[in-house]
């Protein structure tokens, strides 16, 4: 198995056909039914299915093309590194932010992006702490700006950040302003991200994110969704105040301290372990950390920076 057959055969799987994949190569098809005749018989098993009009992976094909796409794309990413020999950041790299990152330094990370490294492509996109995992493994994401992130030597966090859990609601819901214990919030319609991985999001603390689903009354993955339920008065929500900080201001919503226990999260920024950094990748993350340092400094984003 080489480079070419890889790149050939994710691009069969991307058309959907032979015919197609060989024009987007520049190669004849006879050329590309070999390639992938001889990449099936290494691999002992068919990777796709012929049909009247086109191929169709085979469960061998798409397992195959998640691995493929990963190592074409740190092919791409080493091939473009090692050729910028004045160290310019350039090529391209892919972030995932949770929603509190995006919002606190999203548009000042592309603004920084558009005028300091104007031969970097970004892409940039907001996850749920959930999925952060799957999407490093997978190469869909370069780096990470997620919460409460499980020890695993796989990946390399680095904890930037640490933030309270509140109460937040309307007054009327809430009641008060005053702190709340842990076990007398469990009493209110709740709102939390949806059960499971997600919910690392909120904290970290399993036991007590467990007593939390388990009296929540909604849970949604939704941002959006969530901001609505508050200011409708449908439940409250167990989470930061930097996520609704704008209606907090307006005085629509408010928080209470939680308290026996306190609780927080911490954000992290994440990459894969085994993989070299870029000279991009490298930009970005020390970027990513020095627009989070100026958000917390500047009283922004209210939060703890984690030394």
């Amino acid at each position: 198995m080489d480079s070419r057959q890889l790149r050939y055969f994710a691009a069969i799987h991307e058309e959907g056909s032979l015919a197609r994949a060989a024009d987007r190569e520049r190669v004849a098809v006879s050329a590309l039914s070999r390639h992938l005749a001889n990449l099936e018989a290494e691999l002992g098993t068919a990777l796709f299915e012929r049909l009247p009009r086109g191929v169709r992976p085979t469960a061998a094909g798409s397992r195959l093309y998640e691995h493929a796409r990963a190592i074409l794309r740190s092919m791409q990413a080493a091939s473009a590194d090692i050729k910028d020999t004045q160290r310019e950041v350039a090529g391209e790299i892919s972030v995932g932010f949770a929603h509190s990152a995006v919002k606190a330094i999203g548009v000042q990370l592309m603004q920084h992006v558009s005028q300091t490294y104007p031969k970097l492509r970004l892409y940039f996109s907001e996850i749920f702490s959930g999925s952060t995992a799957q999407q490093l493994a997978s190469s869909e994401v370069d780096l990470t700006l997620t919460y409460n992130l499980p020890p695993d030597p796989t990946f390399r966090y680095q904890p930037i950040l640490e933030e309270e859990v509140v109460l937040v609601g309307r007054p009327d819901i809430v009641g008060g302003s005053g702190p709340i214990s842990f076990n007398e919030l469990l009493d209110l319609p709740l709102i939390i991200l949806r059960q499971g991985l997600n919910a690392r999001a909120v904290l970290d603390d399993p036991s007590l994110l467990r007593r939390i689903e388990e009296n929540a009354q909604f849970q949604m993955n939704s941002i959006a969704a969530i901001d609505g339920s508050l200011l409708s008065g449908i439940g409250c929500l167990v989470g930061t105040e930097f996520i609704v900080r704008d209606h907090i201001k307006a005085g629509t919503l408010v928080t209470r301290p939680i308290v026996k226990p306190t609780l927080n999260r911490v954000l992290y920024v994440g990459e894969l372990s085994d993989r070299p950094p870029t000279f991009a990748q490298e930009a970005i993350r020390q970027l990513c950390i020095d627009l989070t340092v100026e958000a917390v400094t500047s009283k922004r984003w209210k939060a703890t920076l984690v030394t």
